[in-house]
């Protein structure tokens, strides 16, 4: 697949050609479904705490005598059947997170990659930059040349000028970093407006192909 190469400036530069097994496969929905699932359910932090009847203070004297008032049995007041008691089958602290095959992964990345190239409005690859200020206004400018709608995800390559790229964007609403071997299928299938550097795409090429 050649996809052309701009400026920082949004000016064509040059064409790139990239691996076809990553940036023009068939896409695989299934995977991409269980990719975006696992990374929710491990984010969740599953801390949601209900008190049970036998958490629930309070006296464990019985209410009344077991027979002849009329009223029904009753043992405590921690009963959930009491204003106040303890609640039945409540959420307790639990560990959400699960692992999916690493064989499904790469499948989803590459899937996610490919349904996005495949869409030149959506998918574009820039010349490797830097922002040596760290100052925000700097890389506003820069992605102001690529206006996008919704969400905004820069993937990076190998560099020490990530970290002033980074520090730059850290303000800017709806914006996402991601490196070529630590992409996220979350922010990347639902980002709107795809950047990649021109180092990245060599190394997403080396990295998911096969």
């Amino acid at each position: 697949m050649d996809k052309k190469v701009y400026s920082i400036d949004g000016k064509e530069l040059r064409t790139i050609s990239l691996e076809d097994s990553v940036f023009a496969r068939e896409v695989s929905e299934g995977s991409i479904w269980h990719a975006i699932k696992n990374e929710l359910a491990n984010k969740r932090q599953g801390n949601a705490k209900v008190k049970t009847r036998h958490e629930v203070r309070g006296s464990t004297a019985k209410p009344w005598r077991q027979k002849g008032t009329g009223r029904a049995r009753a043992g405590r007041r921690q009963s959930p059947l009491w204003r106040g008691g303890g609640v039945i089958f409540g959420p307790q602290p639990r560990d959400y997170s699960y692992h999916i095959p690493k064989k499904i992964k790469r499948l989803a990345m590459k899937s996610i990659l490919s349904l996005k190239a495949s869409d030149d409005n959506t998918f574009r690859v820039l010349e490797d930059f830097n922002v040596e200020s760290g100052k925000t206004r700097d890389l506003a400018s820069i992605l102001s040349n690529f206006p996008s709608d919704g969400r905004t995800v820069v993937i990076l390559g190998e560099g020490e000028n990530n970290a002033m790229i980074k520090r730059a964007g850290g303000n800017i609403r709806d914006l996402r970093f991601l490196s070529y071997n630590r992409l996220r299928a979350h922010d990347l299938y639902y980002g709107n407006n795809i950047l990649v550097t021109e180092g990245a795409a060599t190394k997403l090429g080396e990295f998911y192909g096969s």
